[in-house]
């Protein structure tokens, strides 16, 4: 038996979505080779001698860039079994068995593709009603050894410094429902922990292989606030001098502020958090689980530990009004946070794919024109067409400087933004934090 993974994009990092399947499917007997299409070429010889292809779709850009490649593999190989597996894989699981996928898995994947790969049996669409079937797994230690080195990936950038960056998961899944949320059709409130000996093992493989800082990607580092503090205790004891960043929600920054000196000590060089938007309306619709105020707190908080924080947004949803807008911008500069956001954070628009419950809200469904299945997205238009004018000429600015200076790419926004409100463009203190102080990945996207 031999079986080829596929991935297509993992945010520019080494994809645990191949690394770790692989070890099963090894422990199982089955030939596995993986391919990172986002570092490789596609292998047709791979192609032509798999008894089993399955395509690895994590996020939203990643399934867009596989159904191209699903119909080449398909027409390479007829005979093969495509299986299609990862958050996303559920969400669309009509499009692709209509592709000649068989066997379409969510929620903790590994041990149904070792079945799907042995078995023959069609493995069912996992999570469709919710998160019941997400099984508690013992993970093995990821195969690493199959994938493109560390060094093709996104690394951190530190001042003039530029460290290679590995990535594992401590946990998958989120014990909350956030409205917009990929994660909750799958899930649907449950979490799953990836055991403490698994991850420091999968660490140490990565800082032997020279990575000197990793990105943790659990959905929500803190939905296990005592595995989490576990393994960044071990983590900072065991690899001294490595670096580590990790995602938690604003609410549990505020509940769990005792942790941050922890986060700290053992080497955190930035915590991201989807902060999503500054309204507390919109903050409500979303059920995002914290106001405008307590991300303000929030800031205050990491910024009395020396901890950086990064807050993503979706700057754009059927809500957002220019002066919103504006305001969004001005609460960025106020809290001297320019550096510490992506340009593209302020492009992104609220993204509705299948199954999401955003599809909930009536106001969402009055803005839907369409569904696209090539952009695998509800399509909507704002009630305000001057929004839906901002936010694209706001995606041609950020599109074209994704590596130009974040204080001057935030002074064009800044200038776009009030010319289209209408209103006189004010000038800004320039002063704060240096851009050397504010680590970051080299791999600006959030989607």
């Amino acid at each position: 038996m031999r079986a080829l993974l596929i991935s297509t994009y993992d945010l520019g990092r080494q994809p645990f979505g191949l690394a770790s399947p692989a070890a099963w499917l090894r422990e199982a007997g089955v030939d596995v080779v993986c391919a990172d299409l986002a570092n490789e070429k596609l292998n047709a010889d791979a192609v032509r001698s798999a008894d089993v292809v399955a395509f690895f779709l994590p996020m939203h850009t990643a399934t867009r860039l596989a159904l191209p490649v699903i119909d080449t593999v398909r027409a390479m190989n007829p005979a093969a079994r495509l299986v299609a597996y990862g958050l996303y894989a559920p969400l669309n699981a009509d499009l692709l068995r209509a592709r000649g996928v068989t066997d379409v898995l969510g929620g903790e994947f590994e041990e149904d593709l070792v079945h799907a790969c042995l078995a023959g049996a069609r493995t069912e669409v996992h999570a469709r009603e919710g998160g019941s079937h997400v099984p508690r797994l013992r993970f093995r230690v990821p195969a690493r050894d199959l994938l493109p080195p560390l060094t093709q990936y996104a690394t951190l950038q530190v001042g003039t410094e530029r460290r290679t960056a590995g990535y594992t998961e401590a946990s998958r899944g989120c014990k909350h429902r956030c409205r917009h949320c990929p994660i909750v059709p799958v899930y649907n409130g449950l979490f799953r922990v990836v055991q403490q000996d698994v991850v420091l093992a999968d660490v140490r493989a990565q800082v032997a292989a020279g990575a000197r800082h990793i990105t943790f990607g659990d959905p929500d580092f803190f939905n296990g606030v005592t595995h989490a503090t576990a393994i960044v205790e071990a983590f900072g004891r065991e690899f001294p001098g490595v670096t580590y960043d990790v995602t938690i929600k604003i609410e549990h920054l505020l509940k769990h502020a005792e942790v941050l000196p922890v986060l700290r000590r053992t080497g955190c060089a930035f915590v991201t958090s989807a902060v999503e938007s500054l309204d507390d309306e919109v903050l409500g619709k979303l059920e995002k689980g914290h106001t405008r105020g307590g991300f303000e707190r929030a800031v205050q908080l990491c910024r009395a530990q020396a901890l950086v924080l990064v807050p993503t947004f979706v700057a754009f949803t059927p809500w957002t009004t220019l002066e919103g807008y504006l305001e969004l911008l001005r609460t960025i500069d106020t809290l001297d946070l320019v550096d510490h956001v992506a340009p593209i954070q302020f492009a992104i628009r609220l993204l509705i794919p299948e199954g999401s419950r955003m599809l909930e809200l009536s106001e969402v469904r009055s803005c839907i024109r369409h569904y696209d299945p090539r952009s695998l997205a509800h399509i909507w238009m704002h009630p305000d067409p001057r929004v839906d004018a901002l936010q694209r000429d706001v995606e041609r600015v950020v599109g074209v400087t994704l590596s130009a200076d974040r204080r001057e790419v935030f002074g064009h926004v800044w200038t776009l933004a009030h010319t289209h409100a209408g209103v006189a463009t004010p000038s800004r203190d320039h002063a704060g934090i240096s851009r050397a102080t504010i680590p970051y990945l080299t791999e600006p996207w959030y989607c």
